[in-house]
């Protein structure tokens, strides 16, 4: 928590400003029961209708000072409180962009969604009250016992018992609420994960009649969430009766003991409501200390679940400019190659070799788990082969800056990503500084110009958030002309043709076949159509290459791509 402090420091004047005017608007509270207890003694005694009207106007004048330093102070915090939790966000999404797959993998996506949202609302909040609260509650307490102890020092010793006795009560019940407040929001996390797995999945839930099974699956837990919540407010609630008991014994107890000194002439009957008045006021200011320090305690909670974020470190190491390495005219090499994702019992990668000279065209295939993603992650850096090398161009993909590398690379995953906005918008995310002509020659490579024509907007035209106004295969082709846009060295398929039917799959790969620009290709798919013209295959089966060549050559050596390929091509086994 001390360390996300650190975004505090562009606003140490507003951070100083809001406790200080606070302060002094507290100071000028503690005037108020002394000016009542002037109208009280002197004016209505003596019937002096000046003299309480005057009092009068230094109240109200007291009251608009009182409200414009609390306005005040409460322009600081807020500002201060904003301030930090914008300059905390972005410091947050920074660092989630610079983690790697693995680091995403681990922590999860939930979670960071969580920290992002309500774990830094919750700190922002805790900061705008700290700043408006910390000092001002001690600062009334402590100021209103001086007070009381200027007007009579032995009617102030009910003070000194009652002070003691409300702190016990409100701070032992804030120390055995703590570690209850600490499950509420570990209960509220669970609430919120599935909810958002609930809203993101909406339609499979819907299509597997699943809706029933999940409202029930939501009600237990967001009972168990209201039953912690409950037993909590309840022991939260004790804090009220009990400290209104030793504050109405302690008024009883200042009453009796003004009405024997005011018999006896030492005390007048307004400076007994004064000190009535400042108990009330330390009353106030210890439940919004109590209120304050469990705020502050989600808060501690929830800064360390960010500073966690912030500890965590990317598996993958940038370096500041690319080593200069002797070249050679090997596009992509990878010697050796073993990966272990962490936390796994196994390796997804053994021993992998395979050289692919510029322009070639590579395809992957293997069946369900045998690490054909998990291949071509490596040559983006996305994961860092834990043995081997991984060379681009004749340079170890670790010598790269990442910048430069992953420019060099077009990659489409097997999820069709697309985000809210228009075709235009979308497509540019390869090439911010592309032209329209670029545009379309990637669309139309891709096939998917005449989806875009039919369109009455055009390149203009609105896509909803995921692309969900288009279909499976729509968003693929799209995908790809993204990654074209960029017209990058080396572009990575991975299995993002498996909408396509067969006619506009063979179209997509004779356009890419076609391009001007010498282009490494590497298609990873299911289907051996896609990939049987390639100039090398490589075949996976878990995690291991049992097979490299030509199409020709592993229906003739490999069993696993005989296996693959007569599955589809069942006619044509012998």
């Amino acid at each position: 928590m001390k360390k996300i402090l650190r975004y505090l420091k562009d606003y140490r004047k507003e951070s100083i400003l809001a406790p200080l005017f606070k302060m002094l608007e507290a100071s000028f509270e503690l005037l108020i029961p002394l000016v009542v207890a002037a109208i009280i003694d002197q004016g209505i005694p003596n019937r002096d209708n000046s003299y309480i009207i005057q009092m009068c106007i230094i109240m109200i004048v007291l009251g608009i000072i009182g409200l414009t330093c609390s306005l005040t102070a409460q322009y600081f915090s807020a500002r201060a409180a904003v301030g930090f939790a914008t300059k905390l966000r972005h410091a947050l999404f920074s660092h989630i962009q610079s983690l790697s797959f693995t680091e995403m993998d681990t922590i999860g996506t939930s979670t960071l969604i969580t920290r992002m949202t309500s774990d830094v609302n919750q700190v922002q909040s805790c900061v705008n009250m700290v700043l408006r609260l910390f000092l001002r509650s001690p600062f009334i307490v402590l100021g209103a016992m001086v007070m009381a102890f200027t007007i009579d020092w032995k009617a102030a010793m009910v003070f000194v018992v009652t002070i003691p006795l409300l702190c016990i009560v409100v701070f032992g019940v804030m120390l055995v609420t703590m570690p209850l407040y600490k499950k509420v929001q570990a209960g509220l996390d669970k609430v919120l994960g599935i909810t958002r797995e609930n809203l993101t999945g909406a339609r499979v839930i819907r299509a597997f009649n699943k809706e029933e099974s999940e409202i029930r699956y939501f009600t237990n837990h967001n009972q168990l969430l209201t039953t912690m919540q409950v037993h909590v407010g309840k022991i939260a609630a004790l804090t009220n009766p009990f400290t209104y008991i030793i504050i109405n014994g302690a008024i009883v107890a200042l009453i009796y003991i003004g009405a024997v000194r005011v018999e006896s002439g030492i005390l007048l009957q307004g400076q007994v409501v004064a000190l009535v008045n400042y108990m009330s006021q330390i009353l106030v200011e210890l439940i919004k200390m109590a209120d304050l320090i469990v705020n502050i305690t989600k808060s501690v909670a929830c800064g360390d679940r960010i500073q966690s974020v912030f500890e965590t470190k990317s598996s993958i190491v940038s370096m500041s400019e690319t080593k200069e390495q002797e070249r050679t005219d090997y596009a992509v090499e990878l010697e050796h190659v073993c990966l272990t994702y962490q936390k796994a019992g196994a390796e997804s990668l053994t021993d992998i070799n395979l050289k692919v000279k510029k322009g070639q065209t590579i395809g992957v295939i293997g069946g369900t788990g045998s690490g054909k993603t998990s291949l071509v992650h490596l040559i983006p850096r996305f994961y860092d082969a834990t043995k081997g090398t991984v060379k681009i161009n004749g340079v170890d993909v670790r010598d790269y800056s990442i910048e430069e590398l992953r420019n060099k690379i077009g990659i489409v995953m097997q999820k069709a990503v697309l985000f809210k906005g228009t075709i235009r918008e979308n497509l540019l995310w390869g090439n911010r500084e592309a032209e329209e002509a670029d545009l379309w020659e990637a669309l139309e490579t891709a096939q998917a110009k005449e989806i875009v024509e039919g369109k009455e907007g055009g390149l203009d035209s609105g896509i909803a958030q995921g692309g969900k106004n288009l279909s499976g295969g729509q968003r693929q082709r799209f995908t790809i002309a993204r990654a074209l846009v960029r017209k990058p060295e080396i572009l990575i398929l991975d299995d993002s043709a498996s909408a396509l039917d067969y006619a506009t799959d063979a179209r997509l790969r004779k356009a890419l076949r076609e391009r001007k620009e010498e282009m490494t290709v590497f298609v990873v798919s299911q289907r051996t159509s896609s990939i049987q013209y390639a100039d090398q295959i490589i075949v996976l089966d878990d995690g291991a290459a049992v097979g490299i060549g030509t199409h020709e050559e592993l229906l003739q050596t490999c069993p696993v791509y005989q296996e693959i390929y007569y599955s589809q091509f069942p006619k044509e086994a012998k």
